[in-house]
């Protein structure tokens, strides 16, 4: 299991990583038709699966190297304004670091820096040898 980079879902989107460190996660998509729902907006469960990445990658990031790994438990995401085009520049901030759950803030910003929705992402930690994975 590879921490550091995303999972093969997160790289079908199109999911860029560019910061996984103590303080958080960041990465980026780049718009393109496929994220697209019918009015020409982005698809809600595009921010959903980014706050997802984001929140998961930087807990495994943390807890991999103890035998453990993150486990997605719940993602609020809310929109505020929509993107049509450009990029999702999505920041992950840890809330909560416990021993059995994490917590994380995901804010999505479009190319102007306005922000566009927000996930609250929950994730179980639990062992990898317990999960069958190592």
């Amino acid at each position: 299991m590879d921490v550091s980079k995303p999972a093969p879902y997160d790289e079908f989107y199109g999911l860029e990583v560019t910061r996984c460190d103590a303080l958080g996660v960041a990465g980026s998509v780049v718009v393109q038709p496929h994220h697209l729902q019918p009015m020409g907006l982005v698809h809600g469960g595009v921010y959903a699966s980014i706050g997802e990445a984001l929140a998961s990658l930087g807990t495994n990031w943390h807890v991999a190297p103890d035998g453990l790994l993150a486990l997605g438990m719940t993602n609020a995401t809310s929109f505020m304004r929509p993107i049509a085009d450009g990029a999702i520049h999505g920041t992950a901030e840890p809330r909560h670091q416990g021993r059995s759950t994490w917590v994380w803030d995901v804010d999505m910003r479009d190319d102007a820096g306005a922000l566009c929705a927000v996930s609250r992402v929950t994730l179980a930690v639990r062992p990898a040898a317990r999960a069958g994975l190592r």
